[in-house]
């Protein structure tokens, strides 16, 4: 399996690959930069469909989190890791406890979390075996109702811009992925009288969240030609590619995954398009910033964090101008504006 030569190899400083026969662990940290501190981005637990795939992913993931932690202004560089296998099947006490101790192996260069089908109880047990990690419990534990308080506030700088109006009241949203985040979502969106219309690959999420907010439940692959003002895809990453993207009757995609382009070319397909794009590692950078008030201080304090993934508002409308004024998608300036930031060594 090629690592330098994978296209989205992009001069990672470590990928590590990590084999536990005891525990049947399986799994890759990739540390991207550590340029402006300790790689630092949670692990996924997936069933990937190959070993390529995982490493695909974990590549791009990586990277985002080196542009996400730059642009919201936090002294951590990007890492991402990836546990290979079905969340139903392969979790045990021993696997984390594997996973912790290739963690602790790194010295500190790459810094754990919670992501997809992990939860910060398991996070607990790899904490057993490493320091290294973050989002504990007790501490400022589950990051996802900030992530989806981002989100939220993403969407409204995206409506303010777009619709004229930052209120979401009678906006039609389409959610795709009603995990832990999605349904913090939800429930914001919902209190603010948005009409949502849900698809998960959980049958129990999607009834939850018909009898919960009264939403409008639609097939997986139907997702995108709703008529709607918003698409919000909060699954896994690439749903924005050639065949969904000639679909899509929205004004404005923004919600929590990561890696929603499945390249970076559809950022302009989406401009040309005349719909509004929301970078997804600036909108969704609200579990970060949560979790990074563990390590400052005095100690974690929830409404400093609140405060600071309050910012995401700003750093969105900022882009937004951005592109209108020079007519470049809105990827390519947060790139940009990362890279800069990068470069200014996180100045």
């Amino acid at each position: 399996m090629a690592v330098f030569n994978q296209k989205d190899f992009d001069n990672h400083e470590q990928v590590l690959f990590c084999s536990d026969d005891a525990s049947g662990l399986k799994a890759i940290i990739a540390v991207h930069s550590t340029k402006l501190g300790p790689a630092v981005g949670g692990c996924r637990l997936w069933n990937y469909a190959s070993d390529e795939d995982a490493l695909e992913d974990v590549l791009r993931l990586s990277r985002g989190m080196t542009y996400k932690n730059a642009i919201t202004g936090l002294p951590f560089g990007g890492g991402k890791s990836v546990i290979i296998g079905d969340a139903k099947t392969i979790k045990s006490d021993e696997l984390f406890r594997a996973f912790g101790r290739f963690i602790h192996s790194l010295g500190g260069r790459y810094i754990s979390a919670e992501d997809v089908n992990i939860t910060t109880g398991d996070i607990m047990v790899v904490n057993q075996e490493t320091p290294y990690v973050t989002g504990l419990e007790g501490k400022s534990g589950n990051p996802a109702p900030f992530t989806a308080l981002g989100t939220y506030l993403g969407m409204k700088a995206a409506a303010k811009h777009k619709l004229g109006t930052e209120s979401l009241k009678d906006v039609r949203i389409a959610i795709q992925g009603l995990g832990n985040v999605g349904h913090y979502l939800c429930d914001r969106l919902h209190n603010e009288g948005a009409k949502l219309i849900v698809t998960d690959i959980n049958e129990g999420a999607i009834k939850r969240c018909v009898e919960e907010y009264g939403a409008e439940a639609v097939a997986l692959d139907d997702i995108y030609s709703q008529e709607a003002d918003i698409y919000a895809p909060c699954a896994l990453g690439a749903t924005i590619n050639d065949h969904t993207i000639e679909q899509l009757k929205v004004s404005i995609v923004a919600g929590c995954a990561n890696n929603q382009l499945a390249e970076s070319r559809h950022g302009q397909a989406l401009l040309d398009q005349g719909i509004l794009y929301a970078p997804d590692y600036v909108i969704n950078a609200g579990g970060i910033i949560n979790v990074s008030f563990e390590s400052v201080p005095g100690g974690y304090d929830a409404e400093k964090s609140t405060e600071k993934v309050n910012e995401i508002y700003h750093t969105l409308t900022e882009i937004f101008q951005r592109s209108a004024s020079t007519g470049r998608p809105t990827n390519v300036v947060a790139d940009e504006l990362a890279l800069e930031i990068l470069q200014n060594g996180g100045k």
